[in-house]
């Protein structure tokens, strides 16, 4: 089964390995932080790379026409934008590639 895992689940394991170091408030703050640089980089139309997980970068998406599936001959054009894209690093994808190759 499918878990999902929050960033306050994420700054309570965290908080938990990191004992009496730090204290929560502090977790929480410094990945609020994180989360904040990589979406101002983003924004600026940076690519954010950490290694042995992935980068994050913007991708120009052109504009389209679409359809409704319950209306399919009426058309609507959809405009083009800026859409942030998530490739993962090598290390990160043979770890998930040698996750599901134990389960099958």
């Amino acid at each position: 089964m499918q878990k999902t895992i929050t960033k306050h689940e994420l700054v309570n394991r965290i908080f938990a390995e990191m004992g009496t170091t730090v204290s929560q408030a502090d977790v929480l703050e410094i990945v609020q932080k994180t989360i904040d640089y990589i979406a101002e980089a983003l924004v600026k139309g940076d690519r954010v790379v950490l290694r042995n997980f992935g980068s994050f970068f913007i991708k120009n998406v052109a504009p389209k026409v679409g359809r409704n599936p319950r209306t399919p001959d009426k058309t609507i054009s959809i405009p083009a934008r800026r859409a942030v894209r998530f490739k993962a690093g090598k290390v990160l994808r043979d770890a998930v590639d040698g996750e599901s190759n134990e389960t099958s």
